[in-house]
């Protein structure tokens, strides 16, 4: 990996890199990019490029349009679907302000900040992500269409699994990229599959969501298809979520344990999260369409906890090694801005080390199976996006790691899009239109 601007200077000049992606995201995760000319790269290195941030959602207004991009040099990766001569490489970026300054509006630096302030605990945070996505056909126009690539279930092969092809490219382009996928497989709904991939400190692990993201759609494309992170395209059908996995390890230790038995600290982290997954909600589920998979097709509803069980919103999953153990919360979906989310349940979590949170007792039965009276008293998830933005605005927690302006941005634009959906004489169709062919 080339960790210095020289070393990437360096790489640039002796492997005909002659376009460089300068990549950041907006509020609400959707990656960005400006590209410049090898020769404008020290500039970028040294000053950073400057661009219009008032036309990025979720940063700034006209009257203060100015922000710069800061190429990260230990984030560089050429794009192995771009010309082999001449090629096109991209870097990940800070953003900041015209003195330097980070705007504190940008992704990475809150999630840096998080990541900060859990070293200043003496911890270190390390998370992987399971991710599913839906294959769709084209139509004659090259537009997508609500008919997935195949009817195959969860684990079939071909020739039933029709998209074992394009799972293998993607996860061999991922590898050139530097990514690391863990697992690939066919998902439970028709056109449906998964990627789950390693562990890595909380910055590279959301960088490498974001890159992910672009890596699917685009060999999808090349595929004739259409990837689309929905999280429900079909009622009926499994919905798409992202479960993310997170360890924690102090002085070199994973605070996780193999067993039922588990340190305070990771009790307390635990804990933390679950008393802040309704507000942090919005944020983790941050479409209309994201309420119709909760609660259905082991995507959960429940604030609650076990051990193995999947209908829970955090679960420990089975491990055979102590490095290996680890909490997977189950409710977020591949909508998100994984940097804020990230953020999110790392403060959470350290809250609740710092305020020593008690664990309640775990969960240990079917939620999706039980009746009323054992259900009766289980702290729900909001149900609809407008639920889930009431709960973000009477957060304090919220307003703690995040700043004013950012929040207020982003719940502004959450309830513009309820609104737009329940408005509309047809709520579904205004949905997909919204979001089908963008995520």
């Amino acid at each position: 990996m080339h960790t210095t601007a020289s070393e990437v200077l360096t790489f640039v000049q002796e492997n005909d890199v002659k376009f460089i992606r300068l990549a950041f995201c907006n509020l609400f995760g959707r990656q960005k990019n400006i590209s410049i000319m090898p020769q404008e790269l020290p500039r970028a290195f040294t000053e950073g490029i400057a661009f219009d941030a008032s036309a990025v959602a979720g940063f700034t207004d006209v009257a203060h349009s100015d922000l710069f991009l800061q190429p990260d040099a230990g984030t560089l990766a050429v794009l192995p679907w771009r010309p082999a001569h001449g090629r096109v490489a991209r870097l990940f970026c800070n953003v900041t302000y015209p003195d330097g300054a980070p705007f504190e509006g940008d992704g990475r630096h809150i999630l840096a900040q998080a990541v900060q302030r859990a070293a200043s605990m003496g911890y270190a945070v390390k998370i992987g992500a399971a991710c599913a996505f839906y294959l769709f056909e084209l139509d004659e126009a090259g537009q997508p269409t609500m008919t997935p690539q195949d009817e195959a279930g969860y684990g079939d092969i071909a020739p039933l699994d029709k998209g074992e092809n394009v799972r293998r490219e993607i996860c061999l382009t991922m590898e050139e990229m530097g990514i690391a996928p863990e697992s690939s497989h066919h998902a439970q709904g028709p056109g449906q599959n998964e990627i789950d991939f390693t562990y890595a400190d909380a910055c590279s692990a959301a960088d490498q969501l974001v890159t992910s993201w672009a890596v699917v759609k685009t060999i999808a494309a090349r595929n004739g298809l259409h990837a689309s992170f929905l999280p429900k395209p079909f009622a009926d059908k499994s919905g798409s979520g992202m479960h993310i996995n997170l360890s924690l390890a102090k002085e070199g230790q994973n605070i996780f344990r193999i067993g039922d038995e588990h340190s305070p600290e990771a009790e307390s982290f635990i804990a933390g999260i679950l008393a802040r997954a309704r507000e942090m909600t919005a944020f983790l589920n941050p479409l209309t369409n994201s309420y119709a998979r909760l609660g259905a097709f082991e995507a959960p509803r429940y604030v609650t906890w076990s051990h193995q069980n999947r209908s829970q919103l955090i679960r420990i999953p089975a491990a055979r090694s102590q490095k290996s153990v680890r909490m997977e919360l189950r409710s977020a979906d591949p909508t998100l801005n994984p940097y804020l989310g990230f953020a999110l349940l790392i403060h959470a979590g350290l809250d609740g080390i710092a305020q020593r949170m008690p664990l309640h007792p775990s969960t240990d039965f079917d939620l999706f199976c039980a009746d009323a009276a054992r259900l009766a008293g289980l702290e729900q998830l909001p149900t609809t996006l407008k639920e889930a933005v009431e709960a973000a605005e009477a957060s304090g927690f919220l307003k703690t790691y995040l700043p004013a302006r950012t929040l207020d941005q982003y719940l502004a634009a959450k309830r513009a899009q309820w609104d737009a959906v329940t408005a509309s004489d047809n709520p579904a169709l205004k949905e997909r239109s919204l979001y089908f062919p963008r995520v």
